[in-house]
C-alpha cells in the first residue's frame, strides 16, 4: 500500500476571504492596473493560498502560486486559473474548477485582491482586538453539526457565537459525497421507495457489529426523515435518492443527479446560520472550556488578534474526529501506524482533553473506519455511490474479489489482501451517466479510459481475457435477476450491466477515513459523565461524539448523525438555558 499521506480533495463550498495584499515595485501605467507585482492571499481548505501576479502595459502578464497547503490537484488547478485570467483579463470569466471549489474560490477570491491593490484600491481591515464576550450558547466548530446546532438555536431566539479554527466553514463535511441516510421520508415515499425506521434501525446496528449504543441509533433514525424536511426547509436538496453499502433500501438523500451532498449542504447551512442571526468567528482556536462548580460556563479562544474567553449559558461541542491526528489514531489502534487520510487536517481530537475537567467518559476510541475507495496517490475519495450504481472492483489479476457493497471495514481487508495492497474500481459510461460525482473525478484526470473492457485492461497492465471473463461474469450475474453467487452481492445492489462503453477504472485503497470513539452522550447530546450524570450546560454532536456507529460506519450515516444530533444539541442547550 503506497505509505505517502492521502491529502483529500473534493468538491466544496464558496468560501468567505480573509485576504491580504502587498504590492511591490509598483509603477504607474497607461491602462487600469499598475505595472509590478502584486501578491494576494486568501484561505484554502488547510489553510491560506497565496500568489503573485505581474503586471506590465497595464494588463496581467503571468503569475504564479507562492505558497498553499492544499492537495497535489490543487496547485495545478490554481495555476489553470492565473492562467485564464492572463488570457482572458477578466475575472469575470474566471471558472472554479469541479472537484477543487474551495480552492478555485479562494484563488479567484485572491486574485481579485492582487488586482485591487494593482489599482491602487486599499483594503478595508476586519481585524479588531479580541475582547471579552458574552452570549447564551457558544458553539465550537463550523462543521454539519456545529452549523445545524448553532442555526437551530439562534432560529428559536438565542445568542450564539460559532467558533471555527480554520478559515472556512466545513471540516469533514466538506467532503461529504453520498449523501443522508433518512427513513420514512416525503421524497422516498413520492419516489416510490418502501422503507422503514425499523429497517433503518437493524441496518445501522448490524452494520455496527451491534456495538452501537442502541438508544442513539433509535433516535437518530426516528428523527430523520423530520431532519431530512428541517434541511429542505432550509434550501437544502434532498431530492433524489440512492443506496449504499450496508442498507437494505435506498435510503442516502443527494442532490439531485447524485451530485455530492458536502459541497451543497454546508454552503446552505452557512447561509442559514448567518440569516438567524448566528455570529460565526472563523481564524478563532478554542483552546479549553471553562468549568464553574461543575458546569460548562465558555470557552477560552486565541485568534491573530489576541486571546480572549466567551462567556456563555451552554457549550456545544462539535470539533469533528481526530482522524488527522496520527498519533492520536496509533494510541488507539496501532495497526493503523502509516496509514494517510482522508480528513481535513484541522481533525485532530482536541476536544478529549477539554471534557476530563468535567469527568466526561469518552467510548469506543478504537473504533476508527478506513474507507476503502481512496486514490492512493492524491487522496481523492471516491464516493460508495459509485459502487451503489453499478461498479466492480477487480484486482491486478483482472479478477473480483469480494462484494463490493459489503461494509467499509470488510471491504478494506479486502482490497489490502491484494496484490500490491490497492484495486481498481471499474464501471462503464452508465454507470458515469447515472452519477454526477463521477464528473468530478474525471476533470481530475483520475479515469483511465479503454473503448472495450480488453483495451481497459491494456492501460491497466492486466490480462484482458480475464477481465473480459469478470465483467462477462458480472453482467451475466446482473441480467439473471437472481445476484452474485461468488460474492453474495444481491441483485438489487446490482442496477445495471456494465456493457456500455468506453470502460472506465480508478487506483483506489484504504485510508483513515472516520473515528467513531468519542465523548459519550445521550440522546438529549448532554454529555455524560463517567459516573452516568449529565455535565450541566455541556452538549456534543458529530464525529466528536461516540456510540452512534459502533465498530463500523454506515455510508450516509455520518451526514444524518451530524444533522440530527446537531439540531438536538441546539434544541437542548435552548432548554437548559430557559430559552
Amino acid at each position: 500500500m503506497n505509505k505517502k499521506p492521502f491529502l483529500i480533495t473534493g468538491v466544496f463550498l464558496v468560501l468567505a476571504a480573509l485576504a491580504i495584499v502587498i504590492g511591490v515595485r509598483s509603477r504607474s501605467s497607461g491602462a487600469g492596473y499598475n505595472d509590478g507585482e502584486w501578491t494576494g492571499s486568501s484561505e484554502g481548505r488547510n489553510g491560506p493560498i497565496s500568489l503573485s501576479l505581474t503586471v506590465a502595459g497595464g494588463k496581467v502578464t503571468g503569475g504564479k502560486i507562492v505558497s498553499e497547503d492544499e492537495t497535489d490537484f490543487a496547485k495545478p488547478a490554481e495555476q489553470k486559473i492565473i492562467d485564464q485570467l492572463v488570457k482572458t483579463q477578466s475575472t469575470a470569466k474566471l471558472d472554479t474548477v469541479s472537484g477543487a471549489t474551495i480552492t478555485s474560490k479562494a484563488t479567484i477570491d485572491a486574485i481579485a485582491m492582487a488586482l485591487a491593490a494593482a489599482k491602487g484600491e486599499a483594503r478595508a481591515s476586519s481585524a479588531s482586538a479580541a475582547a471579552d464576550v458574552t452570549c447564551d450558547i457558544v458553539v465550537i466548530g463550523a462543521g454539519g453539526a456545529g452549523l445545524s446546532a448553532a442555526t437551530e438555536a439562534a432560529g428559536k431566539g438565542a445568542k450564539v457565537i460559532l467558533l471555527e479554527k480554520m478559515g472556512i466553514a466545513g471540516g469533514n463535511t466538506n467532503s461529504a459525497t453520498g449523501g443522508l441516510n433518512a427513513s420514512e421520508t416525503k421524497v422516498q415515499a413520492q419516489l416510490g421507495i418502501a422503507d422503514s425506521n425499523e429497517q433503518y434501525y437493524q441496518d445501522t446496528m448490524k452494520g455496527g457489529y451491534n456495538l452501537n449504543d442502541p438508544e442513539l441509533v433509535r433516535n437518530m433514525v426516528e428523527k430523520s426523515a423530520e431532519t431530512v424536511d428541517w434541511l429542505m426547509s432550509l434550501g437544502a436538496d434532498l431530492s433524489d435518492v440512492g443506496k449504499m453499502a450496508g442498507s437494505t433500501n435506498s435510503r442516502t438523500h443527494r442532490p439531485q443527479g447524485g451530485a455530492a451532498i458536502g459541497v451543497h449542504l454546508v454552503p446552505v447551512l452557512e447561509k442559514a446560520a448567518k440569516d438567524a442571526g448566528v455570529e460565526i468567528r472563523y481564524n478563532s482556536k478554542v483552546t479549553d472550556i471553562m468549568e464553574e462548580n461543575g458546569k460548562a460556563a465558555g470557552v477560552k479562544v486565541t485568534s491573530a488578534d489576541g486571546d480572549y474567553t466567551v462567556r456563555a449559558g451552554a457549550v456545544i461541542i462539535a470539533t469533528g474526529g481526530f482522524g488527522a491526528n496520527p498519533d492520536m489514531v496509533v494510541k488507539y489502534k496501532a495497526d493503523l501506524a502509516g496509514f494517510g487520510t482522508t480528513n481535513h487536517k484541522g481533525a485532530t481530537g482536541d476536544a478529549f482533553a477539554w471534557v476530563e475537567k468535567f469527568g466526561a467518559e469518552l467510548v469506543q476510541m478504537e473504533q476508527i473506519q478506513t474507507h476503502p475507495t481512496v486514490v492512493p496517490s492524491n487522496g481523492v475519495m471516491i464516493t460508495e455511490a459509485v459502487r451503489g450504481n453499478g461498479a466492480i472492483m477487480v484486482n491486478r489479476e483482472g479478477k473480483r474479489f469480494g462484494n463490493e457493497m459489503a461494509t467499509r471495514d470488510v471491504m478494506s481487508a479486502d482490497v489490502l489482501a491484494q496484490t500490491g495492497k490497492t484495486a481498481y474500481l471499474l464501471f462503464d459510461q452508465g454507470v458515469r451517466e447515472s452519477l454526477k460525482a463521477i464528473e468530478g473525478y474525471a476533470k481530475k484526470g483520475l479515469l483511465t479510459e479503454g473503448a472495450t473492457p480488453a483495451e481497459l485492461a491494456g492501460k491497466l497492465g492486466m490480462d484482458a481475457a480475464s477481465l473480459e471473463a469478470t465483467v462477462a461474469a458480472y453482467n451475466g450475474y446482473q441480467k439473471s435477476g437472481s445476484g452474485d453467487p461468488d460474492f453474495g452481492r444481491k441483485a438489487s445492489e446490482m442496477p445495471r450491466a456494465l456493457e456500455t462503453g468506453p470502460f472506465y477504472a480508478v487506483e483506489v485503497g484504504p485510508a483513515i477515513h472516520h473515528t467513531m470513539g468519542g465523548i459519550k452522550i445521550d440522546t438529549k447530546a448532554q454529555v455524560i459523565t463517567k459516573s452516568g450524570a449529565a455535565v450541566s450546560g455541556l452538549f456534543a454532536a458529530g464525529e466528536v461524539t461516540g456510540g452512534v456507529h459502533g465498530g463500523n460506519r454506515l455510508g450516509g450515516n455520518a451526514v444524518a448523525d451530524i444533522c440530527v444530533y446537531g439540531k438536538i444539541a441546539g434544541d437542548s442547550a435552548l432548554a437548559y438555558i430557559g430559552k
